[in-house]
């Protein structure tokens, strides 16, 4: 009996594909244009129309961006020279006393993230703040 050896190649893994933030941000305003269909750009970009839904709602959350665009961080300065807390430091230096402001709270919550914010919040950091959590 004689047996004949056969090669079968067996077809490469396919890797998901990585595409570019900019193209798929591309993508996603193709179908945001007055008459366009989801399915028609996915098909003229060569991918799944579920792609594209998945990346239209990253688009509407603010998700579609470049790292380094996302992340803003402030400025902290660690300053561990005093020995006394904040409010004696401020009786010490005879400045005017800021106006009394009303005790209160902001509690924010927006899908896994819960941010509590007290006292009066400077306004430019509360809207740093707010842009960065309701993306």
């Amino acid at each position: 009996m004689d047996t004949v050896p056969q090669t079968v190649e067996l077809p490469a893994k396919r890797q998901n594909r990585r595409h570019p933030l900019e193209w798929k941000r591309s993508v996603v305003e193709q179908t945001l244009e007055t008459g366009a269909s989801v399915a028609r750009v996915a098909r003229d970009n060569n991918i799944n129309a579920n792609q594209v839904w998945a990346w239209r709602k990253l688009y509407a959350q603010g998700l579609l961006v470049e790292d380094a665009q996302a992340e803003i961080m402030l400025p902290v300065v660690v300053d561990g020279r005093s020995d006394r807390p904040a409010a004696h430091a401020l009786e010490a230096t005879n400045a005017p006393a800021p106006p009394q402001a009303a005790n209160g709270s902001i509690q924010l919550r927006h899908g896994n993230t819960s941010v509590r914010i007290e006292g009066v919040p400077d306004a430019t950091i509360l809207c740093l703040v707010l842009e960065r959590i309701l993306r």
